[in-house]
């Protein structure tokens, strides 16, 4: 399983692969060393285990947050938003490295005709603009 937190400001992912990752500001104790004034010497822990994250806040002065609600602890899911202070992040959970967000699938712009045509060949239904009667 990969884990990671990709920064919402666009910057460099922070990939998990420890049993427990501490993040704060501090060098040399934290795994994940954020640089800002809000996040605490020693802020977070997260806890890696059988395809799961969980966080426990250790006593940090701005707070650790799951989708906007401050938590002591609890478990992270895919997709979920985890601020620190003020640093936020989304949470990647999964097989690939593949971030949260980015689809593949193809989007085509079709004007009325074409569509009204694609609708005729495939559906065996034919369009009726709204207020015409049925056909």
């Amino acid at each position: 399983m990969i884990a990671q937190l990709i920064p919402v400001d666009g910057s460099k992912p922070f990939l998990i692969t420890r049993d427990v990752t501490l993040v704060g500001r501090k060098q040399g104790l934290c795994d994940i060393v954020l640089p800002h004034n809000s996040v605490s010497k020693l802020h977070c822990a997260i806890a890696r285990t059988d395809g799961l994250l969980f966080i426990r806040d250790l006593g940090s002065t701005n707070g650790t947050k799951v989708n906007g609600q401050r938590v002591t602890r609890g478990a992270l899911l895919p997709g979920d938003e985890l601020s620190f202070a003020s640093a936020k992040f989304r949470v990647h959970l999964g097989p690939n490295l593949a971030p949260p967000g980015i689809h593949t699938a193809h989007t085509e712009e079709l004007d009325r005709s074409s569509l009204d045509a694609h609708i005729d060949e495939n559906s065996g239904f034919e369009f009726v603009p709204h207020g015409d009667s049925l056909r």
